[in-house]
C-alpha cells in the first residue's frame, strides 16, 4: 500500500515525460511492476525453517496440504502475477495465451532461482500451474479494456484491404 503512491507519481512523471506516447502504456508498465514486485520479494525471501526441495508432480502439494495452508498456497499464488496478467493485454495487446506463456516462463524462473540460491524454500510445480493461471485469469478480468483494441485492430486491416 505503501508503493502505490509512489507508483502513481512514478506514472504521472512519465507520462508527461514521454509526449505522444499513450498514458495507458505507462500506466500499465509501471503497475505491471509495482503489483509484482512485492511478491517477487517475498517468494526470494530466505525462509530457513525448511531445506530445499523440488515437487514436480503436479497437484500433490496441494492435496496433501493442510486446509488453511491450502487457502494461503492457493490465494497467494494466484496473485503473484496477477497484476502482470491483467495489464499486460493493455500494454502489449497479448492474448491470454500469451499471457499464460510469460506468466509460466517467469514463474519457472523463479521457482528455478529458489532452488540455486537455496533459499529454503519448496519448488514446486503447482506453483507455477497457480501462477499462470492467476495472470490467465487476471488477464480475462480486464478482457473490457484490451478487447476493444482487437476489434479496432480487426476492423481497421479489414477496411484497408483492397476491394
Amino acid at each position: 500500500m505503501v508503493g502505490l503512491p509512489v507508483a502513481g507519481l512514478s506514472a504521472w512523471l512519465l507520462a508527461r515525460t514521454w509526449h505522444g506516447r499513450p498514458v495507458r502504456y505507462t500506466v500499465a508498465e509501471v503497475f505491471m511492476v509495482a503489483g509484482t514486485l512485492p511478491w517477487l520479494w517475498m517468494i526470494l525471501t530466505p525462509s530457513r525453517d525448511t531445506p530445499r526441495r523440488v515437487s514436480l508432480v503436479p497437484l500433490r502439494d496441494l492435496v496433501t496440504a493442510a486446509p488453511a495452508d491450502l487457502v494461503v498456497q492457493i490465494g497467494g499464488n494466484l496473485l503473484v502475477f496477477a497484476a502482470l496478467g491483467f495489464l499486460l493485454p493493455i500494454r502489449f495487446a497479448a492474448r491470454v495465451p500469451a499471457v499464460l506463456a510469460v506468466a509460466a516462463t517467469v514463474s519457472i524462473t523463479v521457482e528455478t532461482l529458489q532452488y540455486v540460491l537455496d533459499l529454503g524454500r519448496v519448488s514446486s510445480v503447482d506453483d507455477v500451474l497457480l501462477n499462470a493461471a492467476g495472470a490467465g485469469l487476471a488477464a480475462l478480468c480486464s478482457r473490457n479494456w484490451w478487447r476493444a483494441r482487437w476489434y479496432d485492430r480487426r476492423a481497421a486491416s479489414v477496411d484497408a484491404e483492397p476491394a
